[in-house]
């Protein structure tokens, strides 16, 4: 995030919170933590933010937890892979052939004696 995307932010949040701090200090503290973020991801962590919290948001609800969207993420594919996959098998499977079941129980009767 650039200087002019901070300062976007940070009128945004001000716009919300009249009280918040949008001094020359805050803009650079803002922008210590936040120059490495997706000004996309922070905008949207802000608006959300706003329709729930009571108070302008921290740097760290400004990020949003990015770790764990993250992990989330990789969750969220994986269980979509784990999911197709099963679908493919399902559409790959056969019902077993006719009389096996009784073959096999006939097996087992045959054992137990």
């Amino acid at each position: 995030m650039d200087r002019a995307e901070i300062f976007d932010l940070l009128i945004e949040i001000k716009e919300n919170y009249p009280h918040f701090d949008v001094s020359e200090e805050n803009v650079d503290r803002h922008m210590k933590y936040l120059h490495d973020f997706s000004f996309e991801a922070a905008q949207k962590n802000l608006q959300e933010h706003v329709r729930t919290g009571k108070w302008p948001p921290n740097i760290a609800e400004i990020r949003g937890n990015l770790g764990d969207q993250e992990a989330r993420q990789r969750e969220l594919e994986a269980t979509r892979a784990y999911l197709d996959q099963r679908e493919a098998n399902r559409a790959k499977a056969t019902l077993p052939p006719a009389g096996w079941k009784d073959g096999l129980l006939a097996k087992l009767r045959n054992t137990r004696d």
